[in-house]
């Protein structure tokens, strides 16, 4: 009676991979673009200690970052197992620390270097005689805006 027969069709549809490359490359540009790089290795050990009262700094490019610890198992060799200064990758002396804390701050863009932020991030277990040698170099170099780096917690803690 009827002219036309409809076919039921069973099989599904192929699905469409033509605009498949373009998200692969739309992921990995954004993953490129968002990824932050580790700048830093350390060579010291660096077990930070716990405040109760903390505050995050927001912007990074205005902070110099200043480990002191003891040196990790790797370099203890050569470096001894007294406390050692590290800025970027490598050890400083105290000596020539000033000039290099300059140097540092003279990357940085000329309208950024009033809002310079040295971060020392201090191993617990290190001497505070290191550490008051080094505020005494960033007085001499009047870099005076200071921050040190902690975890948040029980100060209470860092007593055992």
């Amino acid at each position: 009676m009827s002219k036309f027969k409809f076919k039921k069709n069973t099989n599904t549809p192929e699905v469409s991979t033509a605009s498949l490359p373009d998200i692969v490359f739309m992921l990995l540009f954004f993953f490129m673009t968002v990824t932050v790089m580790k700048d830093d290795t350390l060579k010291v050990v660096n077990e930070l200690p716990n405040a109760s009262e903390i505050k995050k700094l927001e912007k990074k490019d205005r902070i110099i970052t200043i480990y002191i610890g003891k040196p990790v198992e790797k370099f203890e060799e050569t470096q001894g197992e007294q406390p050692k200064i590290q800025m970027d990758d490598r050890f400083v002396n105290l000596a020539e620390f000033g000039s290099r804390v300059l140097e540092a701050i003279n990357e940085r863009p000329e309208h950024l270097r009033g809002f310079i932020t040295i971060s020392l991030k201090v191993d617990k277990k290190a001497s505070m005689g290191l550490v008051d040698d080094v505020k005494e170099e960033l007085r001499k170099i009047n870099a005076l805006k200071i921050n040190y780096t902690t975890y948040e917690g029980d100060a209470y803690k860092n007593l055992d």
